[in-house]
């Protein structure tokens, strides 16, 4: 059974925790603090990054003072960065989920970005992001969001363990039909046990998002563009329902019930599973813990290509003054140039976000030795935005109910989404 959390109580709970964090010290004459909300716990590799991001921008701007606080998980992020809002002392600038743009908007926690373009410079950077991007970042002729740690699903192949199969080793498979067909020929059994699996998709932590590259490869749009409808009834969703349960209970080359998102990586290092689909954010992790060579492929096409965009926006804060807002816009400004936004890329794995990174020099020597670095960014052109609506938390959590009680055996693939789709119709109902 599902644990149902009381989003007041955590609110309330993560209070006084956001508040102690954003208590500022005393600044010298003059500055401009710029709290800044991360979603990753301290001590990693990327706290150490942004951390030396912040050390950079201070020397070239010694008026503005960043403070980068690292606030656990995304969905632990904007718990207290919501809260921070209601208490009246929220962060001056965030990186939340792409997808909590609209409530975000709702709480009248952000303000568009649009007031602050205001020369010829400004609106030539704006338009560098790839649309693809742009599609979560904006609503109603307004910009709310601007790209930063974005990423798309992508396939991940053992090429040992291709080999060992028969197959090419620099081939993935392309459509539905092959990679049931490569996977059959990947997984491994001795007698009741199976040793290799032939592929893992996810269904913990983010199983709408894995769930949208199969919707999408079946000609199903999850929702519309304003945030209000949804169509998870959908014959093409319930298409891709059916095809994801099938694949361990008709092909048997998938585990059972939900595979865990946390650990899909582990057992592909650990030749558990020769074939994954995960974000490409995992793709500087994989190169460093895969001890065998391996592929990155666009996923494979059902009636056409396609994957979902994700991971976070820069987002700025209404209640902040003015002269922090205008300090944060430099900072974004600052990180998101061209040769910024290729190092970010090369050092974690998520997708530059505008074009012409990929036009630097450093980018170019990156990609003519990591090919697979490129994958992402090419299958930007068959994306679609990411499932996000008004009550974003309560509608992804009625998709995801449904998917797990179907890949768990509780529910059919058509009744489990007809469910969903009648909840999601429950709650988004007042907002049109």
């Amino acid at each position: 059974m599902t644990r149902i959390v009381d989003r007041r109580a955590v609110l309330k709970g993560a209070a006084a925790a956001a508040t102690a964090s954003l208590a500022a010290p005393v600044l010298a004459q003059g500055r401009t603090e710029v709290s800044f909300f991360y979603p990753v716990a301290v001590g990693g590799p990327i706290t150490r990054l942004i951390d030396s991001y912040a050390a950079d921008f201070e020397k070239e701007n010694p008026a503005i003072a960043l403070k980068p606080i690292y606030a656990g998980t995304y969905q632990e992020t904007i718990v207290k960065a919501l809260t921070a809002h209601k208490s009246g002392t929220p962060p001056v600038t965030s990186v939340l989920l792409s997808t909590d743009m609209f409530t975000l908007i709702d709480e009248e926690a952000i303000v568009p970005f649009d007031d602050f373009i205001r020369t010829d410079a400004d609106r030539a950077w704006l338009k560098s992001f790839f649309p693809g991007f742009m599609e979560n970042s904006q609503t109603e002729g307004k910009t709310w969001g601007i790209p930063f740690q974005r990423s798309t699903v992508v396939l991940y192949w053992n090429k040992d363990a291709f080999k060992e199969a028969g197959l090419d080793p620099e081939k993935p498979p392309a459509t539905w039909a092959e990679q049931v067909a490569f996977a059959e020929k990947l997984t491994k059994r001795d007698g009741a046990n199976t040793s290799q699996w032939g592929l893992q998709i996810p269904a913990s932590g983010f199983p709408y998002w894995l769930f949208q590259g199969l919707t999408t490869q079946a000609g199903a749009i999850l929702m519309n563009s304003a945030g209000n409808r949804t169509s998870f009834d959908a014959p093409g969703v319930i298409e891709a329902l059916q095809y994801w349960v099938d694949l361990s209970r008709k092909h048997k080359v998938h585990p059972t019930g939900i595979v865990e998102w946390g650990t899909t990586p582990r057992d592909f290092f650990e030749r558990k599973c020769a074939m994954m689909w995960t974000t490409t954010g995992n793709l500087t992790s994989v190169r460093a813990n895969a001890k065998f060579p391996f592929g990155v492929g666009m996923l494979p096409a059902g009636k056409r290509r396609g994957s979902p965009t994700g991971g976070g926006n820069f987002y700025l804060s209404k209640k902040a003054s003015r002269a922090e807002q205008e300090a944060a816009f430099k900072f974004i400004q600052w990180i998101t140039t061209p040769e910024r936004a290729a190092k970010w890329g090369i050092d974690t794995g998520y997708v530059a976000t505008r074009k012409d990174a990929w036009e630097t020099q450093v980018m170019k020597d990156y990609v003519q030795g990591f090919p697979a670095a490129a994958v992402a960014r090419d299958q930007l052109e068959f994306a679609v935005a990411e499932l996000s609506t008004h009550e974003n938390q309560r509608v992804t959590k009625a998709l995801n109910d449904g998917l797990q009680a179907a890949l768990t055996g509780t529910k059919a693939p058509e009744a489990a989404m007809k469910d969903a789709q009648a909840e999601a119709e429950r709650i988004l109902r007042s907002y049109r």
